[in-house]
């Protein structure tokens, strides 16, 4: 990776690129990279894209508050969602409810609700983690909040596309069952990723790269994005500088 493009950077135009024009999409609260992805694409190739930003004024539609927002997803209204994971397997299986055994959780995490149900009534479901280690990308989760797959007759509108982190993109296969490695970011290598996984990580040969951030990207992300998400993320965009 380019030393002046960081980390959050390329992660965001990753993430930017796979929005679309016209779509429903929403992120939840700390979610900064993909909320930056989302003004990115808005600015760049999707005016038409509805955004709904957990914690944006702005960008929040809904006098109800958070539960006219889950009313507005469980009818079906969101083609995106964003969502972190504790941790994630090679199924797609995330877990944001508990780490250790459920019967004795180590701890509790306070996402499980409403991702177990986002999860089922968007779209498209992408993941996101800001770091990539063996610690998030585990053989099995502790708990599944959400499945990558569900049997059939389950009610489930999309399901789980791909996982980006600060190393890679990991697109997950619906027939296959599993996530599959489909690219690298710049500077990063295949011995690298699959040594902070701790699941086996099918890729081709080559590995594509994840297609570096172009001059006009970069721009945005860090004038006109900057500004708007320094509205309701002031810490996030004094820690890029």
């Amino acid at each position: 990776m380019s030393d002046d493009v960081t980390p959050a950077e390329m992660m965001a135009v990753a993430i930017a690129r796979r929005l679309r024009d016209g779509e429903t999409i929403a992120v939840g609260s700390v979610s900064p990279i993909p909320a930056s992805a989302c003004l990115l694409a808005q600015a760049r190739h999707a005016p038409r894209a509805r955004l709904i930003l957990l914690g944006s004024a702005e960008h929040f539609p809904f006098d109800g508050g958070l539960q006219e927002f889950y009313n507005f997803a469980v009818r079906g209204g969101l083609d995106v969602f964003f969502a972190s994971g504790a941790q994630i397997d090679q199924h797609g299986n995330f877990n944001l409810s508990l780490i250790g055994d459920p019967a004795r959780p180590r701890i509790r995490l306070p996402g499980g609700r409403a991702n177990g149900v986002l999860a089922f009534v968007a779209r498209r479901l992408i993941l996101f983690r800001t770091r990539h280690d063996r610690r998030v990308f585990v053989p099995r989760v502790d708990f599944v909040t959400a499945p990558g797959t569900t049997p059939p007759g389950v009610y489930r509108l999309g399901g789980l596309e791909a996982v980006v982190t600060d190393l890679a993109v990991l697109e997950f296969s619906p027939g296959r069952g599993r996530l599959e490695l489909a690219s690298l970011h710049p500077g990063v290598t295949l011995e690298a990723v699959r040594a902070r996984t701790g699941f086996p990580l099918v890729a081709d040969a080559p590995v594509p790269v994840t297609a570096p951030p172009e001059p006009g990207e970069l721009a945005l992300l860090r004038g006109a994005v900057r500004a708007r998400l320094e509205t309701f993320y002031p810490e996030f965009v004094r820690r890029q500088g």
